[in-house]
């Protein structure tokens, strides 16, 4: 079990335990995604619904490094929505939500200052790039893992967003992310608030 002081500051809130125990109680204040250890699929509970989630190829981990594959566990905050708006219209959710242009990405490089940051494409170190043609990114929520501020290897682009599938139609995992069916992701979205957190655990 990670303790709560290590949960609040890698979410980076500045709440007292107490009070942010209260807002946990509100019914759109918590996401809570939970699989069993190394599981790649797992479920995600939010505003009174579950919906099936894949996470990373190496199941949920608590010591988290770049490029393990493992989607981290603790307590986190939602910091904004990313779109396509050549695929999509504008989510309905209450985040503050940024269209993709095709000259977005994210660095994904342990040694570049910009680790762990959006950056405009092209751009001369590792990154992550936003506009996918598998549809993947083409709604995400930024998880703030890692964000306040980033620790170089601890991990990047940590996101939820869409799920891709196989040729029998089962989830793929991801590579450390938390994906959706893409009509659950829009209706989970469409709840969350700036208040709202999400909680990965094992179970």
């Amino acid at each position: 079990m990670i303790p709560r002081r290590y949960l609040l500051a890698a979410a980076g809130l500045a709440v007292s335990a107490p009070a942010f125990g209260l807002t946990l109680k509100k019914r759109s204040a918590l996401i809570e995604v939970r699989a069993s250890r190394g599981a790649t699929t797992g479920t995600l509970h939010f505003d009174g619904h579950t919906y099936t989630c894949t996470l990373g190829h190496s199941g949920i981990v608590e010591n988290k490094h770049e490029g393990d594959g493992g989607t981290p566990a603790g307590l986190y905050p939602l910091r904004e929505i990313r779109y396509r708006p050549d695929r999509l219209a504008p989510p309905k959710t209450s985040l503050p939500i940024i269209p993709t242009t095709p000259s977005d990405g994210w660095c994904d490089d342990p040694a570049d200052p910009a680790y762990n940051k959006p950056v405009r494409l092209p751009y001369p170190r590792s990154t992550e790039t936003l506009w996918r043609e598998d549809g993947a990114y083409d709604l995400l929520a930024v998880i703030g893992y890692n964000d306040a501020p980033p620790v170089p290897g601890v991990g990047s682009a940590i996101f939820l967003h869409v799920a891709r599938t196989g040729p029998d139609g089962a989830f793929l995992p991801t590579a450390g992310c938390i994906a959706l069916a893409e009509p659950d992701l829009s209706v989970v979205l469409a709840a969350c608030t700036p208040r709202t957190v999400i909680e990965i655990r094992t179970v």
